[in-house]
């Protein structure tokens, strides 16, 4: 199966050259997404809690529209502005995920005026 560029209707937008969401066959590959609201593009937050619930709402958001959900996540990579903020982030972060969680790998990053970044890979096999 050719990939599919997956749309979220109400969901974010590529600010790129790059796709948001892509389902190939049982996969679904979505871009890293930061914590701004679909609608005005604007940053949502000034903490990492709140940056990070939003971040994870785009996330379900696409996941949505490929028919997938969070449950579905098998990897996730996440990118923060301060590893200090690791905790906190944390403990949002597993509010969104089911046992078991997915694998994930956590980095320090230069990001550009937001807090996290996070982009995953579903499975939505048999």
């Amino acid at each position: 199966m050719p990939k599919q560029l997956v749309v979220a209707a109400n969901g974010p937008k590529a600010g790129g050259a790059y796709s948001p969401c892509l389902r190939a066959g049982d996969f679904v590959f979505v871009a890293g997404q930061g914590p701004n609201d679909p609608a005005t593009g604007q940053v949502v937050g000034t903490t990492i809690e709140e940056q990070t619930e939003r971040t994870l709402e785009n996330v379900k958001l696409l996941l949505e529209a490929a028919g997938a959900s969070m449950a579905d996540v098998v990897k996730a990579t996440v990118h923060l502005s301060d590893l200090s903020l690791f905790p906190r982030y944390n403990t949002v972060y597993a509010r969104y995920f089911p046992d078991p969680k997915p694998v994930r790998t956590t980095v320090g990053s230069q990001l550009l005026g937001i807090l996290v970044e996070i982009d995953v890979i579903a499975y939505v096999g048999e």
